[in-house]
Order: structure tokens, then sequence, then C-alpha cells
């Protein structure tokens, strides 16, 4: 086994999006700070209803994946196949825009905390333009597992591994087989998991303070701030700061060129121009 290290820290910055829902980016904060597959990773936390009541109005997507998975609060999905999905406290989403999904996402409250992530996760070039598709992911669906020490472990995507057994999410058989973990440790607890060794791995740390790597050259993650693992087929990482919250997010890389405007994410300028012209044409999602 070879144990991961803290290879690359990305911390989130301040930013806006939607109708100025305010939220913090690390991935995607500048333009290629990728972790193939991954593009994007916004935290959303507040308990300030002006910084989301806006929400995020009709607006389109092409050629990637999101994954909404909230905390707290409610947010209503519905978009142009007619999905329509309540994302409640604890549950989460996946969409897979395809060749084109158009879709709003809008708060269902006035008050009170809304917190949660969204992650984009690409496609690959012979899936960029498939069918759109939409699950919603109710929290009763999500497993969780105990750990040891105290700990637990919410499993929205891929399969967990605890001392033999295995626990899998809803979502599973996607292209890049996306591992999606919410871990809870107390102070002190050490959470060790398997991740295949040519697959693209990084941590979301939201809460507390956690220690990254082998025994002697672990590293300090704070909070707020992913944290691009090394090459190896082990995580390994401990909780310090009172205890740690985080997401362990991981995916076979695609390894193709990247070229996004907004919300299309295609391989090619001239597919990210044709995509700008069907949505201004309306055939985006024909």
């Amino acid at each position: 086994m070879t144990i991961r290290n803290l290879q690359q820290v990305i911390p989130s910055v301040p930013t806006s999006d939607g109708a100025g829902v305010k939220l913090r980016r690390s991935l995607g904060s500048q333009r290629g700070l990728y972790v193939d597959p991954f593009l994007m990773l916004d935290e959303f936390s507040t308990d300030n209803p002006d910084d989301y009541i806006a929400g995020f109005p009709a607006h389109p997507h092409r050629g990637f994946e999101t994954v909404t998975y909230m905390l707290d609060g409610h947010l209503l999905h519905e978009d142009h196949l007619g999905n329509r999905g309540d994302l409640k406290s604890g549950g989460a989403q996946w969409m897979t825009a395809g060749r084109g999904i158009i879709h709003s996402e809008m708060p269902q409250q006035t008050e009170g905390r809304m917190r949660g992530f969204q992650l984009w996760v690409n496609l690959p070039a012979n899936e960029k333009m498939n069918p759109a598709w939409y699950r919603d992911i109710e929290p009763h669906e999500i497993p969780q597992v105990t750990l040891a020490d105290g700990g637990a472990a919410k499993v929205i995507a891929g399969t967990l591994n605890v001392a033999g057994v295995e626990t899998s999410g809803v979502i599973t058989g996607h292209t890049t087989d996306p591992l999606y973990i919410d871990v809870d440790l107390p102070n002190g607890a050490t959470f060790t998991h398997f991740i295949a060794a040519d697959y693209s791995a990084f941590l979301y740390l939201y809460q507390g303070e956690l220690q990254v790597g082998a025994p002697g050259s672990a590293r300090m993650l704070k909070t707020q701030s992913a944290g691009v693992l090394s090459a190896g087929d082990q995580i390994t990482v401990t909780a310090e700061g009172g205890g740690a919250r985080f997401l362990l997010i991981a995916g076979k890389p695609i390894q193709q060129p990247v070229v996004q405007y907004g919300p299309f994410v295609m391989n090619t300028r001239e597919e990210v121009e044709q995509a700008v012209r069907d949505y201004q044409n309306g055939t985006l999602t024909q």
C-alpha cells in the first residue's frame, strides 16, 4: 500500500453565482484549476436569507454532470424535461446535462440555514451529447456507516469499504466511477480507505482540521480548503481541532481537453461555440 499525501491545497474563495447566491469556490475558482474529472466544487453556507434567496433561476448546461448535496435547507429543482425534485436536508441530486438541459434551483425557505455543496463532474467526449438524465437521492437512500472511534460516513456515490464490509451509494456505473463520501470524525480519530491508484482524489474540509498523509509526512489541511492527493492507493487522515467533517471525492480521469465557457464544458472551442448557438436558437435540448 502506498499512502497518498497532500500534494496541493486549493483554498476556497468567496464568489457568487446564479442570481447572486453567495458561496465559496475551490476547484474551478481559476481557469484550469481542475482535478480530472472534477471541474468545480462550490460550498454554500449561510444563515442569512439575503445570501441565497434569489437562488438559481433557469439556466442551461451541456457536457458534464452536477451533483448537489444538501446539509441544511430546501431547494426545488425543475427542468425542461419535467423533472421536479425537492432537495432537502441530508439529500442529494445527480444531474447529467449531456447534450443539454435547462433547469432551475430555487430556495423553498425564506429564513434559516442553507448549507451544502455542488460538484461538477466532466463527461468523456463520447457521452457529452447523450440525453440529459436526472436522479433525486432522498436522505433515507444515502447509506450511513459507523466508523471506528465514533465517526460516521455517508455514501453519496461509489463504494465505502470499512473492515471488509462494502457499502455502496445509489450512484454507480458511471464512466468516471465517482466516489463521493461525507465523513465526520471526532477529535483524534483516523480514517483509512483504499482508492484505485490510477484515480484522481481530493478532500474538501468544511469543518475542523485534518492531518493528511502517512505518519511522519502528514500535512495539515485547514477548513474550507480542497486538498489534492498525490499518487497512491490508500488515503489516511486524522481529525484534529476538535474533530473534522470533510468530503472525500475520487474518480477515474478522462484525460481529454477541457474547453469551458460558463455552463458549457466541451472538448474544443468549436463545440462550445456550437453550444452557445444552440442555446440562443432554442435547440440546445433537442
